[in-house]
């Protein structure tokens, strides 16, 4: 590939826009600090042993969490549940913030499950790649929590956008 080719910035921003991504809350604990996230860009990445991908903002608290503890969780929010994604959006730590707004419980790992969640999953970092503004991390699936069943909460459907 030439060094002269030009991206065309407008296609590129419309086109990874497009790419369809769920809206989940990623929940890590580290000593008595309890924090969580949204996070959109998810994805499975294999079934056996099952494995999650996830993209972490390089320079949050979290990312460094997740680095240092080698673990996180992540909460599947059903489709009508934009308001509470909203409370994870903004940067603050977990103590007379987010997670007063939105009860949990500690799994078996000690990570949060939100209790109003479908359910959750907590998982152990096996691999990282740190490039660009983002960490991609790849988790092993350790224990899954299911409250109930329903359908997820999708990027598409809050309005909101994430990429690009």
């Amino acid at each position: 590939m030439s060094d002269s080719v030009t991206l065309d910035t407008a296609a590129k921003k419309t086109l990874l826009r497009k790419i369809p991504h769920g809206v989940f809350i990623c929940g890590v604990a580290e000593g008595d600090q309890v924090n969580g996230f949204t996070a959109s860009w998810v994805t499975q990445g294999s079934f056996e042993p099952p494995l999650v991908v996830m993209a972490v903002l390089a320079d949050s608290t979290s990312n460094g969490i997740i680095q240092r503890t080698g673990r996180f969780s992540l909460n599947v929010l059903a489709d009508h549940q934009k308001d509470l994604a909203a409370v994870f959006f903004k940067p603050q730590q977990a103590v007379g913030g987010r997670f007063d707004a939105a009860p949990f419980s500690l799994g078996p790992l000690g990570l949060p499950i939100l209790n109003d969640a479908l359910g959750g999953l907590e998982c152990t970092l096996v691999g990282q790649v740190a490039h660009g503004d983002h960490t991609v991390f790849v988790a092993e699936v350790k224990t899954a929590v299911l409250h109930r069943d329903g359908s997820p909460l999708e990027l598409a459907g809050t309005g909101w956008q994430y990429g690009g």
